[in-house]
């Protein structure tokens, strides 16, 4: 069926077609390569992923990679054969940079995977069918290389009225959609078939141009009684571009920015129907297509039907290629194609073309002279742009212009270059634009992606922040109130019988929150201060200076509040000395802790005084407060707690003497303490000796005897050791004072002095005891060295030697 109605696209223009080269004679099959390089990036999109590995067998038809993401096609082996490498070859583009691929080393065999043809595509879900056709790997082979299953996936908010097949193949020397449809045209029309019924569109229209009488007739005849549409327009280039012809064969067009299916159209080329019957009906993926060879360095033009990765070099051997000819090495076609910087390129599956052409049959274009103003190119040009001022913007990178004045419009058919009279190379100039847009674009992108990133850290930061601000808050005010309610109940009377004063200790409410109030201001002061300490800023000594003075008013809130205490206090209790005892002790604590700050500054020398005040004043009130009369054994505790604090202060000092090399605080250190012990011992000796406690004197004597056994133990345990000699000396002078001591407790006990009962023991070798001693001595330091890690290993093996020589004489003596 056939429809004379067509309409005509602005500019254009009528090159030499030159397509008598390679349309004379049937598609032809070149011989099977001894290697393919199969690239990964064959289409628009993500590159592939391989799911083969190097040395792997694989078949003819096997999937070799997966698509990696939504826009992206699987690749498939072109032959059966091994795996030889994978990793970057030489790829077909401009910039001559390789590309990651496959290489198969083929077999010979040209062995077929299993396929799974489907014998009746229409009981098959939209979405099944869909699925095959992108296992498939099919991509657009009209030379944008878009993956057929994208183009193809059904959107909500665009319903295709009309497919369009494209069969026009306008660029000048390329014939192979020509051949493809005087061939097979019966696969095209059931791949149209296949096509419709995946998404049911009103119509079906099919473009063919008027200098191609033989595929006209083909696929009229294979169409039949089919409804589709087929439309023979007159031929222009570029009346195959995907706008051009929507607009030729319905009238509309597309808007700038926008897709065919924005108004409801879909584009496919002749040779991706073809595709698609062959993965429905036979199963077959993707792995050849029919590509033109020509140009006049080949002797022999013709069309081929070559595996995917097939080297370039040895299709044009093929083809007769005379290197002597050979001035240029086209991918594509003169107008829109791309020289191929080197013959060893594979065939990729947007290759419809390879153009071997002479230094005469395509010369280089002159160099470029100024542009003249003509309109020349506005008048070619297929989309109605202003190619003059798209060059000058362009050479200006002024980028909001080019946006402004449609760049992206632009399809690069090169018609605006062809007709300048200054041999201008606009496309180059609009292919270079777009690229800085493009790069442009995509620093933005990142930019603002890492401003939204930096900005949600930034309150993800600030909420954790708050939370943990929350939390202290609430710990805080939990402390303070537990503090409270310590505080409340310690000052409550414990006599049961006097209700009334109960009553009267009691906080109110208001009492309470002013009380908790003060708390956690003393709490933020106090952390305010510390970071003051550790770092001292100008915006610090401020915030410290505000905190003190909100402390110093919630104080006084809280006194205010408080009633004032009964003129006459109670007698003092158990409970109120103690507590005074602890405040004094703490009190001491933070004293002792300030005063080992080297270079305390003023603040700190105010805490300090602020400290040692308290402390005089509680000590002034412990010793003026009465001693309770129904606690006789008094001076007794008294005098168990300035042992205690003697025996503390013994144990401190001893810590610190075992300090090698003690430095000017530690030995500041030791001498306070030294004097401390000293009051301590003078208080000792002066306190009088308890009266409520007839046993002292035996009581004294357990301790003699218990502080012996001590020092005795300690002096075993420090040879055990391998003290040194100094120590040693020391705990044996400690060893004979608390001798003396325990007989000075047996002359003071009542007891009787013990009967001392004398055994009649061997006499002492004092050459055994030697040796014995020496055998200690000589374990102790191996001992010692080995529990350093950085011992000398010579003075090991000396020590190991020295005390198996011990052993041996310690044995040949005792034998």
């Amino acid at each position: 069926m056939s429809a004379l109605k067509v309409w005509d696209i602005h500019g254009g223009i009528h090159p030499p077609e030159r397509k008598e080269l390679s349309n004379r004679g049937p598609v032809q099959q070149p011989p099977l390569p001894a290697r393919l390089v199969v690239p990964l990036a064959q289409h628009l999109g993500a590159p592939a992923e391989p799911c083969v590995s190097v040395g792997q067998r694989v078949l003819k038809g096997q999937k070799i990679a997966e698509a990696s993401s939504f826009v992206s096609a699987p690749v498939h082996a072109p032959t059966s054969g091994v795996v030889g490498f994978i990793g970057p070859q030489p790829y077909p583009h401009p910039s001559g940079l390789p590309n990651t691929a496959i290489v198969i080393d083929s077999d010979g065999l040209d062995e077929w995977t299993t396929l799974q043809p489907t014998a009746d595509y229409r009981v098959l879900e939209p979405t099944a069918l869909l699925e095959l056709i992108r296992e498939a790997g099919i991509s657009g082979l009209g030379g944008a290389g878009f993956p057929t299953a994208v183009k193809l996936a059904a959107r909500p908010t665009q319903q295709i009225r009309t497919l369009i097949i494209n069969g026009t193949e306008c660029e000048p020397y390329i014939t192979a959609d020509d051949l493809l449809m005087r061939e097979r045209a019966a696969a095209l029309v059931a791949g149209i078939d296949i096509l419709a019924h995946l998404i049911a569109p009103s119509e079906v229209l099919i473009g063919i141009e008027d200098n191609k009488p033989e595929a006209i007739a083909a696929v009229r005849q294979a169409l039949g009684e089919r409804p589709y549409v087929l439309k023979v327009f007159p031929t222009k280039y570029p009346s195959g571009g995907e706008k051009q012809l929507i607009q030729i064969l319905t009238g509309e067009e597309v808007p700038s920015g926008g897709l065919p299916a924005d108004i409801g159209m879909l584009c496919q080329n002749v040779g991706t129907c073809v595709a698609v019957h062959d993965a429905v009906l036979l199963g077959r993926p993707l792995i050849s297509r029919i590509t033109t060879l020509t140009g006049e360095a080949l002797a022999r033009p013709m069309n081929v039907e070559a595996l995917i990765g097939t080297p370039v070099a040895e299709l044009l051997a093929f083809a007769g290629l005379q290197p002597e000819r050979l001035d240029r090495l086209i991918m594509g076609g003169p107008m829109m194609g791309f020289s191929l910087p080197s013959l060893e390129v594979p065939l990729v599956k947007t290759a419809n073309c390879l153009l071997a052409v002479t230094a005469a049959e395509l010369p280089p274009p002159p160099p470029a002279l100024p542009c003249i103003r003509c309109g020349e190119c506005a008048e070619a040009c297929p989309a109605a742009l202003l190619p003059q001022q798209l060059h000058f913007f362009a050479l200006g990178q002024e980028h909001d212009q080019l946006r402004a004045h449609n760049l992206f419009d632009c399809i690069e058919c090169g018609a605006c270059a062809y007709v300048c009279p200054s041999s201008i190379p606009l496309v180059q100039y609009y292919r270079a634009a777009k690229a800085e847009i493009r790069e442009l674009e995509q620093k933005q992108q990142k930019a603002e992606h890492s401003r939204q990133r930096f900005e949600t850290r930034q309150e993800r930061l600030r909420k954790a922040e708050e939370q943990k601000e929350a939390e202290r808050k609430a710990r805080a005010e939990k402390a303070a109130r537990a503090k409270a309610a310590q505080g409340e109940t310690s000052t409550s009377p414990g006599d049961t019988a006097a209700p009334q004063a109960a009553g009267a200790g009691a906080l109110s409410d208001e009492q309470k929150r002013l009380k908790i109030e003060a708390s956690m201001a003393q709490v933020a002061l106090k952390k305010a201060e510390k970071q003051l300490a550790n770092h001292a800023t100008a915006e610090l000594e401020a915030q410290v200076a505000q905190l003190r003075e909100a402390a110093e008013a919630a104080q006084r809130a809280l006194e205010a509040a408080t009633p004032a205490a009964p003129t006459v206090a109670p007698a003092s209790t158990p409970d109120a000395e103690k507590k005074a005892k602890i405040e004094a002790a703490m009190l001491k604590a933070q004293l002792r802790k300030l005063e080992k700050i080297e270079a305390p500054d003023a603040e700190q020398q105010a805490e300090l005084a602020r400290l040692r005040e308290q402390l005089a004043a509680a000590e002034r009130d412990l010793a003026s407060a009465p001693l309770p009369a129904a606690k006789p054994a008094a001076a007794d505790e008294a005098l168990k707690k300035a042992k205690i604090e003697a025996a503390m202060l013994k144990a401190q000092l001893r810590k610190l003497e075992k300090i090698e090399a003690p430095d000017a605080e530690q030995q500041a250190e030791l001498a306070r303490l030294r004097e401390q012990l000293a009051a301590a011992e003078r208080d000792l000796a002066s306190a009088p000796p308890p009266a409520a406690k007839p046993a002292a004197a035996d009581e004294a004597l357990k301790k003699a005897k218990i502080e012996l056994a001590m020092k005795r133990a300690e002096l075993k345990k420090a040879e055990k050791a391998g003290a040194d000699a100094a120590e040693l000396a020391r705990l044996g002078e400690a060893l004979a004072a608390a001798e003396q001591a325990l007989h000075a407790a047996e002359q003071a006990s009542a007891k009787p002095a013990p009967e001392l009962v004398r055994t009649d023991k061997q006499p002492v070798d004092e050459a055994l005891r030697a040796l014995k001693t020496e055998l200690a001595f000589a374990r102790a330091d191996l001992r010692k060295l080995e529990r350093d890690e950085q011992a000398d290993p010579n003075a090991l093996q000396a020590a190991r030697t020295r005390l198996a020589e011990a052993e041996q004489r310690l044995t040949e003596q005792a034998g």
